[in-house]
């Protein structure tokens, strides 16, 4: 398996992956993978990396940046996918790992909204004071890599609003 950038080959691949995944997520809004095209057409991707076996796209990760309160510098990760019948081989871990590693040379810190009992192996965890309209406080996450405690809302692009009018 190799991670590397996406290129512009690998776009309508991400659109398949990312709707096939999200299908397995009860709190999928079925928005993610319009979310990932909002974010690359507005120039908005820090990452995009994909996970590929013999030539095909299995997996992808995006990133943008974020504010958290008035904290500049939060990498927010997502959406993970990782098509079904590649799960559980570890795609997730290596796509995240490399994001983390890439991140941790230009952000303050990473967060996401996810499910903790995943998100926990990779040093994620909530935090008291931080948060996301509409969203149960515990699974709003964050990994700082400064020490930095974050505190206030986690400010997003507005392509994660995809699904509210703007």
């Amino acid at each position: 398996m190799l991670i590397r950038d996406e290129g512009p080959a690998d776009i309508p691949a991400i659109g398949r992956v990312v709707t096939e995944a999200m299908k397995m997520l009860a709190q999928a809004t079925g928005t993610e993978a319009a979310i990932v095209t909002r974010l690359r057409a507005d120039d908005a991707l820090t990452l995009s990396l994909v996970a590929e076996e013999e030539g095909a796209v299995i997996g992808h990760l995006a990133a943008s940046m974020a504010r958290v309160g008035s904290q500049d510098g939060w990498g927010l990760i997502g959406p993970l996918a990782v098509l079904p019948s590649w799960h559980g081989q570890g795609i997730g871990s290596a796509l995240m790992a490399e994001a983390l590693r890439r991140l941790r040379t230009t952000c303050r810190g990473a967060a996401l909204v996810g499910d903790p009992g995943y998100y926990h192996r990779f040093g994620f965890r909530a935090f008291p004071g931080l948060h996301v309209p509409g969203c149960p406080p515990e699974v709003v996450l964050a990994l700082p890599f400064d020490g930095t405690e974050p505190h206030g809302e986690l400010i997003h692009h507005p392509a994660f609003g995809l699904d509210q009018p703007e």
